[in-house]
């Protein structure tokens, strides 16, 4: 620090005399020579670490990769081109789509609310919990997503390690299946993954966002599973009243027999699968251009794919498929039907037939899948009596992957799984959107009492109150000034949503009561200090035990 402080003192004094020199109008050439000086001295010091400037955003994973030789540009030009080419209109020279954020108290709030219903259920379900690695062997999930792999995030040689980010929860918990030598479980996880998408905000699409997967691995009899999958996603996307949704079934058999009695070609299925999974998004013709025109397939071939995939509806549809004089010979596609149809017993049994249709064009990108699949939407209100209601968004999907954890196993032991993926990052938007709406208050802390004096000279005692409550369970405050005035206090209660206020006073001191007051109504009764724990609870719905 010393020869720091002796080098500053040096360029300081070369400055000054460099100052001194140009306002004394010397010599272009002595000016030079101690404009040298000032310079070697300056790089002699360095830079300082203690007054390093941060610039102060989220980072931009929207428009860089990590490879293996570092930080690599996906494309270049200007903040408005680039924004351009991902598909984003109206951006200035500032305004770079991130693909992550912060969150604030208020839609941390929001966040815990969504989660707490998410687990809620899967725990109502039997799951346990398990957590895995952030970032994965990149061998571990290279040629998992079919077109989608070249999303996933890649990151530097570490030690003879080449290792990526998660791109999902589902190839991790497989790893982790054959790893562990698992035939069965049950199990949640509620983590960050990481894709190279275009992002877009409104839509709740990022770089970096939770997913929230339930999965059930092992061999049982067929459907049972399944169903119940599908039971947990309406539970949940009912439970969230984020409006009314329908979940739209298939299943992979169905879809490869279709395109081999079509005339696909064995080498297209998965790159044709994609290129039908968009018909969510955007017309058949289009769908149709992309076939014929990027990815050569044969035109007559296209339009037998499209007599079949714009075709939808209940375990009817299932039924007439069944007596489809083409489909029905293929062994793989009838195995799917009779799946379906079977699946579809069992729906109505839980009560959720009605929410539930079976849609040839549904198709998951992802390679993984060996058999049924799903994908909850939700419906816009029609225009005019009488019209559909149209999809509007993927909020939940899912389906069967048999053969993932055989791809780990040294064996090639198979553990059959099943399994759904709740989007959480655009439930957030829809709810946060809602709230916008609304005007609604979101209480963003869960205290349940603020202890108040309503004199002078009370801090002792509101500590030692504070205290004793939570040693008993209860979730409290109290203003962090000496003398607060008591019209302070309520005015904090009623900003922050606190329902209830302890006042200590110096006559409830003496009479050994504390003034309990409710925060809305305003009333207040006196309540013996030992009976406060007990009231609080009762009053606040608490469980009266704290084990």
């Amino acid at each position: 620090m010393a020869e720091r402080a002796a080098l500053e003192e040096l360029v300081k004094l070369q400055g000054e005399r460099v100052r001194g020199l140009k306002q004394q109008k010397a010599s272009a050439e002595l000016i030079e020579e101690e404009v040298a000086k000032l310079l070697k001295l300056k790089a002699q010091l360095g830079p300082d670490e203690s007054k390093q400037k941060f610039v102060l955003k989220t980072p931009k994973t929207g428009f860089h990769h990590v490879g293996q030789a570092g930080l690599e540009p996906l494309t270049s030009g200007s903040p408005s081109s680039l924004a351009s080419q991902s598909g984003i209109t109206g951006v200035s020279h500032c305004a770079w789509p991130q693909g992550t954020r912060d969150y604030s108290p208020r839609q941390m709030a929001v966040r815990e609310k969504v989660f707490d219903i998410i687990i809620r259920c899967f725990k109502r379900h039997g799951a346990e919990v398990i957590d895995t690695p952030v970032f994965e062997l990149k061998e571990t999930l290279t040629g998992k997503y079919g077109e989608d792999s070249k999303l996933i995030y890649d990151l530097k040689d570490q030690g003879g390690e080449l290792l990526s980010l998660r791109y999902d929860l589902t190839v991790p918990f497989a790893r982790y299946l054959a790893m562990n030598k698992l035939n069965n479980i049950k199990r949640y996880h509620i983590a960050k993954v990481y894709r190279r998408d275009n992002p877009a905000m409104t839509r709740g699409r990022y770089r970096e966002f939770y997913q929230c997967d339930f999965d059930i691995a092992g061999n049982f009899d067929p459907m049972i599973p399944d169903a119940e999958c599908l039971k947990i996603m309406c539970e949940i996307l009912s439970s969230l009243q984020i409006g009314d949704f329908l979940v739209k079934v298939n299943d992979r058999r169905i879809l490869d027999g279709m395109f081999a009695i079509c005339g696909v070609p064995d080498s297209k299925f998965r790159t044709i699968c994609s290129s039908v999974d968009k018909l969510d998004k955007v017309s058949w013709e289009e769908v149709k251009n992309e076939m014929v025109g990027e990815k050569g397939l044969a035109p007559e071939v296209a339009d037998r794919i499209g007599d079949y995939v714009q075709q939808h509806g209940g375990v009817s549809l299932v039924e007439q498929l069944l007596q489809d004089p083409k489909l029905s010979q293929n062994k793989q596609a009838l195995e799917g039907l009779r799946d379906l149809k079977l699946l579809f017993e069992y729906l109505a049994l839980f009560g959720i037939d009605d929410k539930i249709s079976f849609d040839l064009s549904l198709a998951r990108g992802l390679d993984y899948y060996t058999g049924v699949i799903y994908e909850a939407v939700l419906l816009q209100t029609p225009a005019q009596a009488g019209e559909e209601p149209l999809g509007v968004g993927s909020v939940a999907a899912g389906g069967r992957y048999d053969g993932l954890v055989g791809m780990f196993d040294p064996k090639g032991r198979k553990v059959p799984c099943v399994g759904l993926s709740i989007g959480v990052e655009r439930i957030f938007s829809i709810v946060e959107q809602r709230l916008e709406a609304l005007e609604e208050k979101v209480r963003t802390t869960e205290t349940q009492v603020l202890v108040a004096s309503a004199q002078k000279k009370l801090l002792e005692e509101r500590l030692k109150l504070v205290s004793e409550l939570w040693d008993a369970g209860i979730k409290a405050e109290l203003l962090y000034k000496k003398n607060p005035k008591l019209l302070n206090q309520l005015q904090y209660c009623e900003e922050a949503g606190i329902p209830l206020v302890a006042i200590i006073g110096e006559q409830e001191l003496k009479d050994g009561v504390i003034k309990l007051r409710s925060v809305t109504s305003r009333e207040e009764v006196d309540v013996r200090r030992e009976d406060l724990v007990e009231e609080i609870k009762r009053r606040t719905g608490q469980p009266l035990c704290v084990c």
